[in-house]
């Protein structure tokens, strides 16, 4: 998988790290103080949507007061301490990491996260050095399904989009990757088990951890 690759470029949530467990609570805790309940569509709708995309689809959909920038200073906020201490790396990825190093292979993030969330996990997790860069999809025109985060990521990390391997979990994360001319490894998680056949169909190869590329047991789509 990785052995004609120059760089690995990761999407962070339930993608790096187990952590997409801790949205829906946040996003009911938030909507409930201004009397709203979470819609079953929600999480659809913003799949793939960068962290100010998203603060204004929230804030034009359920007519919020907060302008934008509280509205994202309080996410961040609310979510500040989960990410310092209890969100951590996917199974296998410590190792992976070290393996890409030991390779010599350049490593970016490519997060529709706040730069802040994921400095904060980065550190608490003890990798944050293992990256030559971090971009975030309100470092680029569009989010997520369009290419434009992972294009800037190779061209920050000097390396051709086709040398390029993208680990994601969700559809919309898939979809950039190819579009970007990329090759994508699909990572499952349990908040996208519902769309895995999607995934499937899109991404180039599947793990249920990182361990499955080291010992070879990861499985080839297309």
């Amino acid at each position: 998988m990785i052995e004609q690759k120059k760089a690995v470029i990761f999407d962070l949530d339930g993608t790096l790290m187990d952590s997409m467990w801790m949205w829906t609570d946040i996003d009911i805790e938030y909507l409930g103080r201004y009397g709203h309940e979470l819609p079953p569509d929600l999480q659809n709708e913003i799949e793939g949507m960068g962290f100010t995309e998203t603060a204004a689809y929230f804030k034009n959909r359920f007519q919020l007061p907060q302008p934008l920038e509280e509205i994202k200073k309080e996410w961040n906020r609310m979510a500040y301490d989960k990410y310092a201490h209890k969100v951590r790396l996917k199974k296998g990825a410590e190792e992976f990491l070290r393996e890409l190093k030991r390779r010599g292979m350049k490593t970016a993030i490519a997060s529709s996260n706040s730069r802040e969330l994921i400095s904060v996990c980065l550190a608490a997790n003890q990798v944050e050095d293992r990256f030559d860069c971090i971009i975030t999809s309100c470092d680029v025109a569009k989010g997520k399904p369009s290419p434009d985060i992972y294009v800037s990521a190779a061209e920050q990390l000097g390396v051709a989009p086709g040398d390029c391997l993208v680990f994601e979990d969700v559809p919309m994360g898939i979809l950039a990757g190819k579009s970007a001319g990329m090759q994508v490894c699909a990572v499952e998680d349990e908040t996208a088990l519902p769309k895995r056949r999607e995934i499937r169909k899109l991404a180039d190869y599947y793990i249920r951890s990182y361990d499955e590329i080291l010992d070879h047991t990861y499985e080839v789509l297309s």
